[in-house]
């Protein structure tokens, strides 16, 4: 992953968090010993305790510290705004989100921030651990219906997968493997996964496919590439049937059920008005793209640019080049 914000979400960094936090409490502890440089103190403790939950949003004592910092100042439009960001990193399941309406924040914020913890472990070793048979098959029951938009939930559900593939099956893992890649295209280590599953399943399309999304994110690797001399050195050998590389009618068809994924959560069906036909004659896709990208569903836009770019429409690069602008900006995390 590349460095910067968006490496740190793929790769939290836990000793700069752990840094920042230790600072946090100790400016905490600083402001019943110092009284005069309370406040002081307190905006210290609070711009550190930011600074540790940018770094690691994986470690609980992260969402702890600044939760309880609220409580202290008495923010509860912070406090709110924090447990939402955390039901945000945890999927925003709806059952989560409800328990904020109507409830006194300040009083029982604490305790909804240690329940939603306990329920869902940051830790995917940890939240592992702690599924029986009965709560996994649950939670791939309900993992269509989860909001995985956010950046850090799509890295935190995709370590969950990881886990759940060293002792499920790859029925189980693909399609949950596929919906978050449908949020967020640039994890290129989950297409290598998605790949390397199709190819133990002798799925060579799927896995070319899959590589070749992951090197397109990622240029400085050979997944495709590699992938293509194995099975030419196979072919060679007689072991297996000749390959070919997709044809552009399947990239097509992968291209846009990927694109159907990306946009399950649109309220309404994109609708295309006759203004927008005449602005833009006789290309309904690029009227399309634009409404995609002004509603800000990007990886749906990027999706659909690189299905035109597969036909040989070159004028949906710069789409493409929009649509991954839109997906970097997404990870752009904004703590409360």
């Amino acid at each position: 992953m590349a460095e910067g914000l968006a490496g740190r979400l793929q790769h939290p960094r836990r000793s700069l968090g752990d840094r920042h936090r230790t600072q946090a409490t100790k400016f905490i502890r600083l402001i019943d010993a110092d009284p005069e440089r309370a406040v002081e103190n307190l905006e210290w403790a609070e711009q550190n305790a930011r600074q540790a939950l940018l770094y690691d949003f994986t470690n609980p004592d992260n969402w702890r510290v600044l939760a309880d910092i609220k409580a202290r100042t008495s923010d509860e439009i912070g406090l709110r705004a924090l447990l939402s960001d955390l039901f945000a990193v945890l999927g925003r399941d709806p059952e989560q989100v409800n328990q904020l309406d109507g409830v006194p924040i300040l009083d029982i914020g604490m305790e909804l921030l240690e329940a939603a913890l306990i329920r869902d472990h940051l830790d995917p070793n940890l939240w592992f651990k702690s599924m029986d048979k009965g709560q996994l098959v649950a939670f791939c029951e309900r993992f269509s219906q989860l909001d995985l938009t956010d950046p850090r939930c799509n890295v935190l559900f995709g370590r969950r997968v990881e886990r759940m593939w060293e002792s499920h099956s790859d029925d189980v893992c693909i399609p949950l493997a596929r919906l978050l890649l449908s949020n967020r295209p640039q994890n290129y280590e989950m297409w290598a996964d998605l790949g390397r599953a199709h190819e133990r399943r002798k799925s060579y399309d799927e896995a070319w496919l899959c590589y070749d999304q992951a090197q397109t994110h990622a240029p400085h690797l050979d997944l495709r590439d590699s992938f293509r001399k194995r099975m030419e050195s196979q072919i060679q050998t007689g072991e297996r049937l000749p390959w070919n590389q997709p044809s552009i009618e399947i990239r097509d068809q992968f291209l846009s059920k990927m694109q159907s994924l990306a946009t399950r959560f649109v309220s309404e069906e994109i609708e295309i008005t006759k203004e927008e036909i005449i602005e833009v004659p006789n290309n309904l896709d690029e009227v399309e793209l634009k409404k995609l990208l002004d509603i800000g569903e990007f990886a749906a836009a990027f999706f659909l640019s690189r299905r035109l770019l597969t036909r040989g429409e070159l004028w949906a690069e710069t789409y493409l080049e929009q649509a991954q602008k839109g997906l970097d900006s997404d990870d752009d995390i904004h703590i409360p």
